[in-house]
């Protein structure tokens, strides 16, 4: 079972360098080519809290990487987790997004008659 373990170990944590390196990758080029600001809040960084600007990807693909940056945008931490947030509220449990039906109740319809007969 050690054995096991063992092997299990190497396999996550080359698994874990490796998304490190290709994170590392995208987000380097990323900050070459865009201004240190959040594409949401329009908060400005720089090298003092440049740790709380990440990558996006548009398209949730982090394996989608072009060098152009055309599936990135630079999010601060808040934003960036906003994002993710509204992904996960839009799948709901079942891990499916759902649609939902447009409101048909309309609360002022019959205002201009009610007021007419004021």
């Amino acid at each position: 079972m050690t054995k096991d373990m063992s092997k299990l170990d190497k396999v996550v944590l080359e698994a874990r360098r490796n998304a490190e390196k290709r994170a590392q990758g995208y987000r380097e080029q990323a900050l070459k080519l865009f201004p240190w600001v959040c594409g949401r809040c329009a908060r400005v960084f720089d090298h003092k809290n440049l740790q709380l600007l990440e990558v996006h990807h548009k398209n949730s693909n982090h394996d989608d990487n072009p060098p152009d940056g055309s599936n990135w945008e630079l999010l601060c931490t808040y934003c960036h987790e906003h994002e993710h947030s509204k992904l996960k509220d839009a799948m709901g449990r079942t891990g499916h997004a759902q649609h939902h039906d447009a409101a048909t109740f309309s609360p002022f319809a019959n205002l201009k008659d009610i007021l007419k007969k004021k």
